[in-house]
């Protein structure tokens, strides 16, 4: 995840959640991209203590750095290496067309506004997940382009300079439920969106949650129906679902028929139940920054033979000197 913005429940319930849930199951990886990040201007003190804070989530929200490696970016200088060769291999062609580039620019409609590392994002993605030779990445369906380039970056490159690279699967194993935006319940909650009943931060009260979910777009319906649901009360009913684990026979023998303002005092006190303990680790650990600087620390040092020995193999293979 980028250190920029909030986290919010859609990050928890889309990712978070599901990565706490799957890490045994793997030797996982978990990189916070503050180079992706400054593709557009950060505010460096602010940057650093986000890079911290999005740490803290992490681990608060479930992650175990005792068995994950947690680290950023930037302090594994082989991610801009990699991503360099990628971008001299890639062809211009290929980045011209990702659209999450074509959506972002066109809103702003003059390109001169945009720094060139915007283009090349793509490439460093790919970097982030072939030097560690990952064989699985759990993202969203928003990132499948991108996942799919990276896969294209790897066969491009194992086919000129000879097998380097594992090829990530292109399944997006286990991921979590979809939470759209509380007054845009068409478009996916997002960090960047500025609107301010737009998503609820896992640092948020419960006094701001049930504000916030008061004001949650619904429909002209009087209560919940589930042979017409409108895209507001759809959302409502997976947020409760996604944090409840509830089957759908439950879901609907608890909410069929129910009015709004009863649903949504549902859907508050469940949000609220589940953030609660999330928001005590969270101040438990930025209590004292300096717990979340030595996981930092010994996630880079876990995962820095891994990256070196991926570059040692893309030197060998490319000619770059290796003295």
């Amino acid at each position: 995840m980028q250190p920029t913005g909030n986290l919010h429940i859609g990050n928890y319930l889309g990712a978070l959640k599901t990565w706490s849930q799957m890490q045994y199951d793997y030797e996982p990886i978990f990189c916070i991209v503050d180079h992706h990040a400054i593709t557009v201007y950060q505010e460096p003190k602010e940057l650093q203590k986000k890079i911290e804070d999005v740490a803290a989530l992490y681990v608060a929200a479930g992650i175990d750095p005792k068995h994950a490696a947690v680290f950023v970016q930037s302090t594994v200088p082989a991610h801009v290496e990699l991503a360099w060769v990628f971008t001299c291999v890639t062809p211009f062609g290929w980045l011209n067309r990702m659209t999450q580039f074509k959506a972002k620019t066109a809103k702003a409609g003059n390109l001169e506004s945009f720094g060139t590392g915007l283009f090349c994002y793509p490439t460093l993605m790919a970097a982030d997940i072939l030097l560690y030779q990952a064989g699985i990445v759990p993202v969203g369906d928003d990132q499948a382009q991108h996942l799919e380039l990276t896969r294209d970056i790897a066969q491009r490159f194992n086919a000129l300079y000879g097998e380097t690279f594992v090829v990530p699967e292109t399944k997006l194993p286990a991921v979590g439920a979809r939470v759209m935006g509380l007054d845009e319940p068409t478009e996916k909650m997002s960090k960047s969106a500025t609107g301010p009943n737009h998503a609820i931060n896992l640092l948020d009260p419960p006094n701001r949650i049930k504000k916030l979910i008061g004001r949650a777009v619904t429909d002209s319906k009087p209560g919940v129906n589930f042979d017409d649901l409108g895209a507001g009360v759809q959302n409502l009913l997976n947020i409760f679902q996604a944090f409840s684990g509830w089957t759908d026979d439950q879901m609907k023998d608890k909410f069929a028929g129910m009015r709004y303002g009863d649903f949504k005092k549902s859907v508050t006190a469940m949000v609220v139940s589940h953030l609660e303990p999330i928001q005590k680790n969270y101040e438990e650990l930025t209590a004292d920054r300096s717990a979340i600087r030595q996981i930092l620390k010994e996630g880079a040092e876990r995962v820095a033979p891994i990256a070196q020995q991926t570059m040692d193999l893309v030197r060998e293979r490319t000619g770059l000197y290796r003295g």
